[in-house]
């Protein structure tokens, strides 16, 4: 997971929001849009790539605006875009996850947090993402879903090619500027905008070879 920053809100949703009598969210292409950009195309939480493609099997979307402070529980927060978040359609492996399995469920956690990012830690066999807040871990497991079996294998496969690029040029380990290089590549978008997928659990361990504890 990482920490996610908000940005400006997008003019047409300004304007939509201004029109006499819109009340109750109605999503907009140029939201999903705004959304999309501002997260670099990755899950606010499990950090697949989206959209998605509907040739995946058991998809039949491409991406789900989450609002992280339900629009039922929290009818006054339903059309603030710093309440909003882009996600997966949250089905993998035909086990929901993200947005598909928190629905209204309100959740301590949020990617808003830096301090959510800062308590995150990983296994680096598995891809199990862990966080040292119990409360948020209880969200990680049994809301979100973010320890699904098939979420677990694809960050450890993302790791795994790390690993395997380091293993090759082993003097990397030991150069900080090396490292530093190749946080910033998992960090920033690229030239279309996007961020790697599954950028969490790279950063992660790459930022603690950088500064071992």
């Amino acid at each position: 997971m990482i920490n996610i920053t908000k940005g400006k809100e997008p003019k047409e949703w300004s304007d939509k929001k201004a029109t006499p009598g819109f009340t109750t969210y109605e999503p907009i292409p140029e939201l999903r849009t705004a959304l999309l950009q501002e997260q670099g195309y990755i899950c606010a939480y499990c950090m697949r790539r989206i959209p998605v493609s509907k040739k995946d099997p058991g998809e039949n979307e491409t991406s789900k605006i989450e609002h992280l402070q339900s629009r039922d529980g929290h009818p006054s927060q339903q059309l603030d875009f710093n309440n909003m978040l882009i996600c997966c359609p949250g089905r993998i492996n035909g086990k929901a996850h993200c947005d598909k399995s928190k629905g209204d469920a309100d959740i301590s956690l949020s990617p808003l947090d830096p301090k959510v990012a800062n308590s995150i830690s990983y296994s680096t066999k598995k891809g199990e993402i862990k966080s040292s807040n119990p409360q948020w871990q209880r969200d990680i497991d049994e809301v979100l879903c973010l320890n699904n079996a098939l979420l677990q294998a694809n960050r450890a496969e993302a790791l795994k090619g790390v690993l395997l690029s380091l293993s090759l040029k082993p003097r990397h380990w030991k150069q900080a500027s090396a490292l530093q290089s190749m946080i910033q590549v998992w960090q920033d978008k690229d030239a279309e905008g996007k961020r790697k997928p599954y950028c969490g659990i790279v950063i992660w361990f790459l930022e603690k070879k950088l500064h071992p504890q």
